[in-house]
């Protein structure tokens, strides 16, 4: 018995001989997995003024009293930041500026992203939207919005009979 070693080509190869249908799998293979490669690496959001759009990371919790926001704003201050609450969703938005308008150097390669910014979190629950918490610290903004009476989880105790 002879042992050959597996490559996924030789078998599209043999696919494409035997199988008319199937000719264009390796080709639609490829073109699939450049695809994969770029979105993965941010190519796809670049838009056309060549920059590439911002898109905060944004963790969402939920406490035993409020709901916790934290979002990553690094190399922004807060008053480039805006909050807002209507209907139970939370928006952030905003504009984190480039800072390569002086054509001085040669860049390379430019992988920090920047432009303007929103992002959305549905809250599941009632807050009281009079007692809501920001705070801004080394580009982390955490956001603490206390839950209403109702919407805190209850435990009752059922007796069986």
């Amino acid at each position: 018995m002879a042992l050959m070693k597996r490559t996924p080509a030789t078998e599209l190869d043999v696919w494409n001989r035997d199988f008319p249908m199937a000719r264009g799998l390796h080709s639609f293979q490829r073109e699939m997995n450049r695809m994969l490669d770029q979105f993965f690496h941010g190519d796809v959001f670049e838009d056309s003024m060549g920059g590439a759009m911002f898109t905060p990371a944004v963790d969402f919790s939920e406490t035993k009293d409020s709901y916790v926001i934290k979002a990553e704003l690094p190399g922004m201050k807060k008053d480039e930041v805006k909050v807002t609450l209507n209907n139970n969703i939370v928006t952030i938005t905003g504009e984190k500026k480039s800072e390569y308008e002086k054509k001085e150097g040669d860049y390379h390669r430019l992988e920090r992203s920047f432009g303007m910014f929103e992002r959305s979190v549905s809250i599941p629950g009632a807050i009281k939207s009079d007692a809501i918490d920001a705070k801004y610290t080394d580009g982390l903004l955490t956001l603490t919005l206390p839950k209403t009476e109702e919407t805190k989880q209850k435990t009752i105790d059922v007796k069986v009979k």
